[in-house]
This record gives C-alpha cells, structure tokens and sequence, in this order.
C-alpha cells in the first residue's frame, strides 16, 4: 500500500500545492485524490478520504492520516531521511524547519489580499502596509538562506521549504509585488521546476475557473513564465 494524498484544485488550492510538493520532487511514490474546492461535494469527499473538512490530506500506508500540510512534511521526513526534505546540515535544517513553520502560521496578509492562482497574473493591485511589511520579511527570510546556501533553491536543493514556499513566489509574481534581484531568480529556478511545471500545467487542463479567486478590480494579464 502507498500514500495516498488528497488535494483542490491545482489552479487555486496553495496548501494542496504545498503537500503535493511534499512527495514528488522526492520521488516518493504517491496515489493522489481529488476534490473540488467551493462545489456541493466538497465536505462529502473530504469526509469520504477520512479527513475532516480541508485539503491536503495524506493517507499513509499503515492506515495513519495526516490533516495538516506542516504534519505531512514532518512525517514524510522522518519517514524518508535519505531523501533529502531538509538540510543534512544542522544548523541549516533548523532554520528550514523555522522558516517552514514562520510561512505555515504567518504572511496572513499577503495571503489574504492575494489569493493564489496558477491560471492569470493581475495589473494595479495596490499593496497595504501590512502585505509590504509580510514582503519585506519573507525577502530577509529568502536571502539570508541563499546567501549561505548559493542557491538555486532556499537550502541549496530542493526542500520542503521550497514545497512550502511556491504559492507565496507565485503571489509575488502574479500580483507585481516588490523583489529583490536575488528574490526574482529564486522565483525563476522554483517556478521553471519541473515538479511546478507539471503541476501548473495539469492545472491549467484539468480545473475550470472559480470566480471566487478572481480579482474583478484588477485587469488580467498572462501568468509570467521564465525561458
């Protein structure tokens, strides 16, 4: 038996891309299960997983559930130490784990004024002092691990702090939020990804659009893509 792992929308769900971020830049083999956000059915087939009202959830091989994006990443890297979900250096892998749990909890700001979608990028948004100030510390967080790591990714490789991290890159890409120079290339190495890649893509052929993530203030314009 494998894990199996159920998810949103690909377009739309962030923290369905964080726990699907969790298994496949790993090679760690996972069945995954969908269920559509915002539809009469949604609660129903949370509940028929065996989960409780929210995606992503992850079933493990011995029968175990796992409700919560941060306790899926603590078991998959306990589970799989070879595989590399964290920094083999102390040090560093105790910062990752910060900066994992930092981003789990916090940035309500951003988060709340720009919701996550893989399908557009929107013109004029106008950001508040607070979703600056969450901008403002997630660039100190992002270079003080690339300046020590040399990038192209938080911890040198791709972690679970890359995993955790995505939807927020996305959300300054799409929205025209400030970055830094060193910012702007660690959202071209996460975001030309394969593993990001494949996921936007079968986002884009799989999900219809949900009004609900739309911005009718604001003018859409391509999602921005690196060569």
């Amino acid at each position: 038996m494998t894990y199996s792992l159920l998810i949103g929308q690909k377009s739309y769900s962030s923290w369905s891309l964080r726990g699907w971020l969790s298994f496949a830049p790993f090679d760690i083999p996972v069945t995954v299960h969908s269920a559509v956000i915002y539809s009469d059915t949604f609660y129903d087939d949370v509940a028929a997983f065996g989960a409780h009202r929210t995606v992503p959830a992850v079933r493990t091989p011995d029968g175990g559930m796992l409700t919560d994006s941060l306790s899926i990443g603590w078991h998959l890297a306990e589970a799989f130490p070879d595989k590399g979900l964290l920094p083999s250096d102390p040090v560093a892998r105790a910062e990752a784990q910060s900066v994992i749990a930092e981003m789990h909890s916090g940035f309500t700001a951003l988060r709340g004024a720009c919701p996550m979608n893989l399908r557009t990028a929107w013109a004029g948004f106008e950001p508040s002092a607070d979703v600056l100030a969450d901008v403002a510390r997630i660039d100190e967080i992002w270079t003080r691990a690339l300046d020590h790591s040399g990038g192209p990714f938080l911890y040198g490789a791709f972690t679970l702090a890359d995993a955790f991290y995505a939807p927020v890159v996305t959300r300054l890409l799409t929205y025209g939020l400030p970055m830094s120079d060193t910012v702007h290339r660690y959202a071209q190495a996460l975001t030309t990804h394969p593993a990001f890649l494949s996921w936007r893509t079968e986002g884009l052929t799989e999900d219809a659009e949900v009004d609900v993530y739309d911005m009718p203030k604001l003018d859409r314009i391509p999602f921005p893509t690196f060569s």
